[in-house]
């Protein structure tokens, strides 16, 4: 995982905690902020799950506790709705100036709704997408019914939401009556996707139906038929992530992918401001190569010398399973750990002097199978004999041409 701790301030200027997930293998095409559910937080497992599965597409997920939950400073009594929507606003501030502006927004529950309202107010975003949410922001009243009484008449009431006691303020339901959810989808041209589970019991699939109907197009419609409201499942949320990443890549703009062309099998190109970070097509495919983080690349891909040893170690097994099953012997798996380093020859003369060193593969193999000792040392005679190994023992020349563009 590539996540980068950070975070930055809301309205008053108080502290939000935030973690920004971003795709291992390479730089994010677009960037995307999470709203969690009504008291959750952005280390909830669903948000994570999420969020890792659009990473993979490509996508950077900043998720973050809102005023006063989680890590975040603030008293989560004295927020309301519209304190978590000027949050999520704050968020696409933050990622504006410190990295890219978000062109995706994605909401759970309570979230969700927050997220709509946030969208109508980012000019950057251009693809909307709730799961479990309600249509109209009141909806949280129902959570809080017992305890609704109390509230009106004392000002405030202590309850227990998930095991966890809040205080919620009139204030907070004074500001949902206020907030007409439907109102803003049908007005904003934003692409939006509705994912919703039919089985839902704490925000019934009606309020999918209703945000759908009031909604202009282009929108979208994912039935999450037996997942529950808070994504208990991992293999549900991860899908959830999967289709939003799936369905936000016709709304975002993603960079043109240029084929690299060559007559040759292989070939490499790296621009001028990318680092190390080489495109490279080997064959029918397609692989990236880059350099560690400690000596100024990405790390996205394998190295180069990484990319000689593991051709060595591939050309190892593929030649010892050739050859066992032409002998007929029980070789259930064969693997080769390649280490590279440069070190002094066996038979070094000079061994104080660095120049003297030599580059050095050490190669260990591991047989599994019903093999006798016999078989096991003609093995390991074979592995000396592949095409790679024989290579790289020969005596090679590079031939060098320049073309013209």
């Amino acid at each position: 995982m590539n996540i980068e701790k950070v975070s930055f301030t809301n309205k008053d200027q108080e502290q939000l905690a935030g973690r920004l997930e971003l795709p291992l293998n390479q730089k994010p095409h677009n960037f995307a902020i999470f709203a969690h559910c009504f008291t959750c937080t952005k280390n909830l497992i669903a948000v994570k799950n999420v969020s890792r599965a659009l990473t993979a597409a490509g996508f950077a997920v900043l998720r973050f506790d809102f005023t006063g939950l989680g890590e975040s400073e603030g008293d989560f009594e004295n927020t309301n709705f519209s304190g978590n929507v000027d949050d999520l606003i704050e968020a696409a501030n933050f990622l504006e100036k410190n990295y890219a502006a978000p062109t995706l927004i994605i909401g759970h529950s309570l979230g969700g709704a927050a997220a709509i309202f946030a969208a109508d107010k980012i000019a950057s975003i251009k693809a909307v997408a709730v799961v479990n949410a309600p249509s109209d922001p009141s909806h949280v009243k129902n959570l809080l019914r017992d305890s609704t009484q109390e509230i009106n008449k004392n000002g405030k009431a202590k309850v227990n939401l998930g095991g966890i006691d809040f205080t919620i303020k009139k204030q907070f339901l004074d500001d949902l009556k206020n907030k007409t959810l439907k109102n803003i989808v049908g007005s904003f041209r934003k692409a939006l996707l509705i994912l919703h589970a039919p089985q839902d019991k704490v925000v019934g699939i009606k309020n999918a139906e209703d945000l759908y109907i009031a909604a202009h197009h282009p929108k979208s419609f994912v039935s999450l038929d037996g997942v529950d409201h808070l994504l208990s499942n991992k293999e549900d949320s991860s899908y959830v992530g999967q289709v939003i990443a799936g369905w936000a890549a016709r709304y975002v703009t993603l960079p043109e992918k240029k084929e690299l062309k060559s007559k040759s099998k292989v070939v490499a190109s790296l621009n001028g401001d990318d680092k190390f970070t080489t495109r490279m097509k080997l064959g029918d495919h397609d692989i990236i190569a880059d350099e560690p983080t400690n000596f100024g690349g990405n790390n996205f891909g394998p190295s180069p010398y990484e990319l000689l040893s593991a051709g060595l170690a591939a050309c190892t097994v593929m030649t010892i399973q050739m050859y066992a099953r032409r002998k007929k012997w029980e070789v259930e798996n064969v693997s080769c750990h390649i280490d590279y380093s440069k070190d002094h020859a066996v038979d070094c003369e000079h061994c104080e002097d660095d120049s003297a060193k030599i580059d050095t593969f050490k190669r260990k193999l591991i047989l599994k199978g019903n093999l006798t000792e016999k078989q096991k040392a003609r093995l390991l005679q074979i592995a000396d004999r592949c095409p790679v190994h024989k290579t790289l023992h020969s005596k090679t020349q590079i031939i060098t041409i320049l073309e013209e563009y």
